[in-house]
């Protein structure tokens, strides 16, 4: 199954970690203590995924197969899937309206799904194009949308439907991670200014806390108890702390090889995994980073 991966989520309570693999067209789980993979389930050409965490079952945006699955991970099967009308990225997941967010791939739309009827129940229209990577207010229920090619954050309204407003990130350029501290509110996103990466954090108001200059990220994860961001790119993992009203500031990096770009954060051992193939087909692998003490 030597090819590439996407996205990687974590179900810390039932010690999992879930990867979206290209090549298999599956999601690839993985125990979180042992390190051992436990099988992968086919479900088409793979990009994001999202815990349900009643039940632990997972959600797959399923990328140019242009459809949402669920998955039963302990029978290793695909229970249902609802087609989308282009190719998913980036997916999020409201247990508390039981909706399932997921983005459209280089497209202009975001969709949203029902997760216990499994329907489409609207795409939204996004400014723009390009979105890239999401997050959900646990307590607004608001969706913020990364929007890569006009420097902003579409903020959609869970109760519309719509986009209620913008944030605009004029310092940052080709907007790719995002990601949302329930603790502190605040929305932390990440992209290019001129040769550089820039990281910024932003009050969900929409007011600008501060930036940092940064590598060029594709994505990162968050460990919430924490408040500490896991950041892949450029050839390493860069640990960021937030702040509760300053600027961001780098704990940390390690080399990793270039192929990384994703990567996940237990919260129960703090723990970051991340998930590459080698170029030359040679192998794929997993592995988790234990932060030094």
């Amino acid at each position: 199954m030597f090819s590439g991966f996407d996205y990687v989520t974590i179900d810390a309570q039932r010690r999992r970690v879930y990867a979206a693999h290209g090549g298999s067209k599956a999601l690839l789980i993985v125990d979180a203590d042992s390190g051992k993979v436990l099988g992968q389930v086919r479900v088409g050409p793979m990009a994001g995924s999202a815990i349900e965490p009643t039940s632990g079952h997972v959600f797959t945006g399923n990328g140019e197969g242009n459809s949402v699955s669920e998955v039963d991970p302990v029978a290793m099967t695909v229970l249902r899937s609802v087609d989308t009308s282009g190719p998913v990225d980036a997916i999020a997941y409201d247990p508390t309206s039981a909706r399932i967010y997921a983005d459209e791939d280089d497209g202009t739309h975001l969709f949203v799904i029902d997760a216990k009827t499994f329907k489409l129940v609207k795409s939204i229209v996004l400014p723009g194009h390009k979105p890239e990577y999401l997050a959900i207010d646990p307590q607004t229920h608001e969706v913020y949308q990364n929007i890569d090619d006009l420097s902003e954050i579409a903020v959609i309204d869970p109760v519309t439907l719509s986009v209620k407003r913008t944030i605009p990130t004029p310092e940052i350029k080709a907007n790719h991670p995002l990601q949302y501290d329930p603790e502190f509110h605040q929305i932390v996103v990440g992209g290019t200014s001129g040769t550089n990466g820039i990281m910024s954090a932003y009050t969900r108001a929409g007011k600008k806390i501060g930036s940092l200059t940064v590598s060029r990220f594709d994505q990162c994860n968050l460990d919430p108890s924490q408040h500490i961001l896991a950041c892949a790119g450029g050839g390493g993992i860069t640990r960021i702390q937030l702040k509760a009203d300053a600027v961001p500031v780098i704990l940390d990096t390690v080399t990793v090889t270039p192929g990384v770009h994703t990567t996940a954060v237990d919260p129960t051992t703090h723990a970051v995994f991340t998930v590459w193939s080698n170029r030359d087909g040679s192998g794929d692998f997993v592995q988790k980073l234990t932060p030094a003490p």
